[in-house]
């Protein structure tokens, strides 16, 4: 089938696979931003003489230009298709890492990485990579999704050895303009693959499409306003992440704490995420089945079950299991969000709708991160910070079954497919 532009393809077609396979790919170079600095952070405190905290400042501008870029290339991604954002990004993220590695002083390093790699380049590599696959899948969605989002953890195993090789070799100015010019070409080449318009948008049937389609209402999801539904997404994206940064960002200090070292909380950290990747594909699976409202229901509440066991339980062997359980658990919660958004809004807003919730998660990692260091300070123990997760994860979970409510209050109905044309 032809367009005056490009070939339209279908949904689950083997094209769509081919495609979530370079996804995967430009998830893992484009996301490099978020774990790279974390690598050069002694060497530039180191040479620019300043302490931890100003060091560490550029990390949390780029994730808050991370959120903030996300919607802006999930915008552009719903109006011009997303090879564009993702030729723009490539180009940002490329200068970006030679403008850090050329930077005089920690100013503009900051501003580099806040801007170029933040902003404009590593943002285009996760919320509308996210909404793009969405819009590629219906059998398969949840899989897809959660096949697609595992490069940002991928990314994370990949970049920070391969960073600290070079740093140690060649030092940390070269090593940033080697993986400016490395990310850029590669990510630019990748795009170029990206031309095809996503079939939801083109009124393209699926692959094996049955003779009846679900339908929904979606100017109204869940029975509420665009605004009121997008706004308890919102909500609901903070809450279930600032719970979920809890063990994520502390769980090292409170291995510390415990008296059993920090390198013990390192391999916990590391268990962690590996079962983080496992949960997103498991439940991808799970979602293609029962729904994004269930799957993230059911997360959410298995997320808390494993904070609570983190109360009673403080060994060295019981920490591990935990661990391992919360990262089973936690994984497939961020996903789930891109599936629902794709379930009851528009298509043609999934880009900008997907980063939005996506953004607020990040904000809710970075909020977690901080609210549970402050109530340690207050408290000087982290069972309260451990009970302030829960708190926010109730939150999460009465979100999630309120929706679930309306939905099934407000049944879908089934109309016949119409043929493709």
């Amino acid at each position: 089938m032809k367009t005056s532009e490009t070939t339209v393809h279908a949904a689950d077609s083997r094209y769509a696979m081919f495609r979530l396979g370079l996804t995967l790919l430009i998830m893992t170079v484009g996301s490099s931003g978020m774990y790279v600095v974390s690598v050069m952070l002694p060497a530039v405190q180191a040479e620019f003489g300043i302490d931890r905290a100003d060091a560490s400042l550029p990390y949390t501008l780029l994730m808050l230009g991370f959120g903030f870029g996300g919607v802006v290339m999930g915008k552009l991604a719903d109006r011009f298709g997303v090879m564009w954002p993702l030729l723009m990004g490539s180009v940002f993220l490329g200068a970006g890492y030679i403008a850090t590695g050329m930077s005089g002083g920690i100013v503009s390093f900051t501003v580099a990485q806040a801007l170029l790699v933040g902003l404009l380049g590593s943002s285009v590599a996760f919320a509308p990579m996210v909404a793009d696959t969405s819009l590629w899948f219906v059998k398969r969605r949840g899989i897809a999704v959660a096949v697609c989002a595992s490069g940002n953890y991928l990314a994370g195993a990949v970049w920070p050895p391969v960073a600290q090789h070079f740093v140690e070799t060649v030092g940390w100015r070269q090593t940033y303009i080697g993986i400016g010019v490395f990310c850029g070409l590669a990510m630019a080449l990748l795009a170029l693959f990206f031309r095809a318009r996503p079939p939801a948008l083109v009124h393209v049937p699926p692959v094996n499409a049955s003779s009846a389609a679900v339908v929904r209402d979606m100017t109204r999801p869940f029975g509420l306003s665009m605004g009121a539904a997008q706004g308890l997404l919102c909500v609901a994206s903070v809450a279930c992440c600032v719970a979920m940064a809890m063990p994520q960002v502390h769980i090292v200090a409170y291995c510390g704490d415990l008296g059993y070292g920090p390198a013990q909380g390192a391999m916990m950290l590391s268990l962690m995420l590996g079962f983080g990747i496992v949960s997103r594909l498991v439940s991808g699976a799970i979602c293609d089945r029962i729904g994004g409202l269930r799957t993230l229901l059911l997360g959410g509440v298995l997320q808390c079950v494993a904070l609570l066991l983190f109360l009673p339980f403080d060994g060295l062997v019981p920490l591990y299991v935990i661990s391992a359980l919360f990262g089973l658990f936690q994984g497939g919660l961020v996903p789930s969000y891109a599936i629902i958004v794709r379930e009851h809004f528009p298509p043609k807003e999934a880009g900008a709708r997907v980063g939005t919730v996506l953004m607020f998660s990040l904000f809710g990692m970075a909020l977690g991160g901080w609210m549970s260091g402050k109530v340690f300070d207050l408290t000087g123990s982290y069972h309260a910070a451990f009970l302030n997760g829960i708190g926010w994860n109730l939150v999460n979970v009465s979100i999630t079954a309120f929706l679930l409510f309306r939905t099934l209050r407000r049944p879908a109905g089934r109309v016949s497919a119409s043929p493709a044309r």
